[in-house]
């Protein structure tokens, strides 16, 4: 899972969140959210361990998520600006107001799903390509997150590995059982043609065989 944490925040009001895996990557969220320099659009990345944290905010509105260092940034930064679109087309100006988890009920839901499409779906890489909106994310540099917060107020990273592990089993289970039955279905369809195909020949054979003859006496 490439995308292993995901939040929607207000300032530093978190509206919505999911993780995927245990971890206290929320709590290295919420200090990341309160140091965030500045109160323009921005697009920035930390690095902690073996872990990003990127974060888009726009309008006010800020999109953050933990990625494995190896999904890069172009898939991280896609999936926050999916994300950012959905909320803003669903919430609309309610989300200037909203109580802090007024809409996770409801969005940790989206997250879930958008994390497991932008994580494990190929396509999801390739029509981000073919958009090309994400052109600024070459330019978004990245930094080690002691520059945003104090070596004394960090916190240590903590992953759950082994629930990570678990949920790749899982998908791995649901993948090799979907591929087992489009195997089965691919051989049904080719023996119902071979059966379909063996009628017609049969059909050939006992109207060459029955030549001069009316068919219909010959199959009496």
């Amino acid at each position: 899972m490439a995308i292993l944490y995901a939040l929607v925040a207000r300032g530093s009001v978190v509206l919505a969140e999911f993780t995927e895996v245990s971890t206290n990557a929320n709590a290295i969220a919420r200090q990341i959210l309160e140091k965030i320099p500045g109160d323009n659009d921005t697009h920035i990345s930390y690095s902690q361990d073996r872990y990003i944290f990127h974060v888009k905010r726009t309008d006010g509105l800020t999109v953050l998520c933990m990625a494995d260092e190896s999904a890069g940034r172009r898939i991280p930064f896609a999936f926050l600006q999916d994300i950012h679109q959905r909320f803003v087309r669903t919430y609309g100006r309610a989300v200037f107001s909203a109580l802090p988890y007024g809409m996770n009920d409801e969005f940790s839901r989206v997250l879930s799903q958008q994390m497991e499409y932008y994580s494990s779906d190929p396509n999801a890489d390739r029509l981000n390509r073919l958009k090309g909106e994400m052109s600024q994310v070459r330019n978004v540099m990245i930094e080690n997150i002691d520059k945003v917060l104090e070596r004394g107020d960090r916190l240590e990273l903590l992953v759950d590995k082994t629930t990570n592990m678990q949920g790749n089993t899982f998908r791995f289970r649901k993948q090799a059982r979907s591929f087992r039955n489009t195997v089965w279905w691919r051989n049904v369809k080719l023996m119902v043609a071979l059966i379909i195909l063996l009628l017609i020949i049969v059909y050939v054979v006992l109207a060459f065989v029955c030549h001069g003859i009316t068919l219909p006496s010959c199959l009496k």
